[in-house]
């Protein structure tokens, strides 16, 4: 078994050597394939965080009429955080608000002039609330605006954040379908590729593999060099892939961060260094061995 299995490996290589400008082009394709597939994943690294830089900057604040007391509000709070959807929730007091006014408008007379008319704090007491997801924001607004909280509620600003909010929700969703419709086509592409070199392999050993059965081989003796083949290929592919990327992410690294200061590709690469290249490996060798098992159970009659 292990001598057969050692022949067949050896095979695999003879032939993966025999075919040498045609081994060149299909891992030179290989290599690209794979560099677009690392460079998905990067994308979604800087996808996630600029999504989640902008949710941060969304959230709904809920204000209270201005007789209902802190305790009331706070109650409020503590049953908002018991929610699944919530992120966080926030209180923000009638005194900080009006402090947060004023630094906001510092620079603005007329707003502090206007302001100092009034003879008690105009600005009301509120929560201002993050939730993990920007669909949710819908779901919290209906429960803040259930009838048990009318009493103390003077108005949710949803209204006013909802175009942005499903914005936000638009953008997420194109995202993610655009990454998994070019992902299915990029597995296409080099399964594509793959599965024509193993089947220009076929042809130009078919007098081997004439004299191979006629002694009496196994199929999964014939069958398996060009298994190693095509797992050759991926490996050599996802290796190089890999090796390019690691200065490709140094350079495109400073460009990012001027964009998406919380997308760090090369803390990511750091702290994620055998996945990206687990990953590369593992996409190279099932490219390479479903292509050819594709081309050999359609080329190779045993």
């Amino acid at each position: 078994m292990l001598v057969n299995l050692a022949r067949v490996i050896k095979y695999g290589f003879q032939s993966f050597l025999r075919n040498g400008w045609l081994s060149f082009a299909t891992i030179t394709v290989m290599i690209l394939v794979l560099l677009v597939f690392g460079g998905l994943i990067l994308f979604n690294v800087v996808t996630k965080a600029t999504i989640q830089s902008l949710q941060d900057k969304i959230d709904i604040s809920v204000y209270f009429k201005s007789n209902v007391s802190e305790d009331s509000i706070l109650s409020v709070r503590s049953s908002l955080e018991k929610l699944a959807e919530i992120k966080s929730v926030e209180y923000i007091s009638q005194d900080r608000a009006l402090e947060e006014f004023k630094v906001k408008h510092k620079d603005e007379p007329v707003i502090s002039q206007a302001l100092a008319e009034f003879s008690t704090n105009p600005l009301l007491a509120s929560l201002n609330i993050k939730a993990k997801d920007p669909r949710q924001y819908a779901g919290i607004a209906d429960y803040l605006n259930n009838s048990t909280l009318q009493n103390v509620v003077e108005k949710i600003s949803y209204a006013q954040n909802q175009i942005v909010i499903d914005r936000l929700v638009a953008i997420v969703d194109t995202v993610q379908k655009f990454g998994i419709a070019l992902n299915i086509f990029l597995a296409l592409v080099a399964t594509l590729v793959t599965f024509t070199t193993i089947r220009l392999a076929i042809y130009s050993n078919s007098d081997q593999i004439s004299v191979m059965r006629l002694v009496g081989a196994s199929n999964w003796f014939i069958r398996g060099p060009y298994i190693i083949e095509g797992i050759l290929y991926g490996i050599i592919g996802g290796i190089l892939s890999f090796i390019i990327w690691i200065p490709l992410i140094k350079f495109i690294h400073p460009y990012i961060i001027n964009f998406v200061s919380e997308a760090n590709l090369s803390v990511y690469l750091q702290s994620n260094f055998i996945f990206f290249l687990g990953y590369q490996l593992i996409l190279g060798i099932f490219l390479g061995v479903i292509s050819s098992l594709i081309a050999i159970r359609r080329y190779l009659r045993i």
